[in-house]
């Protein structure tokens, strides 16, 4: 009879244990966007920012689908240099972006080319996409990347990572990999023609701290 009792016990034990469904993550709250910049380090890179003369304004935060959202981001208003396509930056990869075009291309575009740099142009930063050829979410899904195609001199001439990375002019050549090489030492992700053919026509710029430059 006892044992009958244990068995009866052990059936319903069981039974129950199989009617409840195993814990899963909720799949409405990406995981990647919660896992963002905190509102202490936020709050930080706005100081950063004002501290540079960075005129930006706060955008609130927003999920808008899988691996896909922006948290902590701003707005650019004036660095500086004026680069145009831009829109959500999260603040830490827009204040490294500020320094690297104040810093970085200005100088490099007066040193060696001879002219005051007028323009930076970008094609854009917020993407919900994947990482070409992947399934995995790019960095612009967050806000987190930028990339560059060309600059605009004032003396009028136009460079295009496309079609001056391997210019015959050597001092063009010179400007793109010194301003790609800078790049390099301030984000953690670089990406630039010599990488892939994805990549042929822009530097992709991520602030990650990954430590890839290509």
């Amino acid at each position: 009879m006892r044992s009958i009792f244990l068995l009866a016990t052990a059936t319903m034990l069981a039974s129950c244990g199989r009617s409840e469904p195993p814990a899963r993550p909720d799949s409405r709250v990406p995981a990647r966007v919660i896992d963002g910049p905190s509102a202490r380090e936020t709050a930080q890179c706005h100081r950063d920012l004002r501290t540079l003369g960075v005129a930006y304004e706060p955008l609130p935060d927003r999920t808008f689908g899988p691996g896909c959202g922006i948290v902590g981001t701003v707005k650019l208003l004036d660095i500086g240099v004026p680069t145009t396509n831009l829109g959500a930056i999260r603040c830490g990869q827009a204040r490294t972006y500020a320094q690297w075009a104040r810093n970085a291309v200005a100088p490099a575009a007066y040193q060696i080319l001879g002219s005051e740099l007028a323009k930076v142009e970008s094609m854009g930063s917020y993407s919900c996409r994947n990482v070409a050829g992947s399934a995995r979410r790019s960095g612009h899904s967050l806000a987190n990347a930028i990339d560059i195609g060309g600059f605009l001199l004032k003396d009028g001439r136009r460079l295009t990572v496309l079609g001056d990375w391997d210019s015959p002019d050597p001092d063009v050549r010179r400007f793109m990999r010194v301003i790609h090489a800078s790049a390099c030492k301030r984000f953690g992700t670089v990406l630039g023609p010599e990488y892939n053919s994805a990549h042929r026509n822009h530097f992709h710029l991520e602030d990650d701290r990954a430590g890839f430059c290509r």
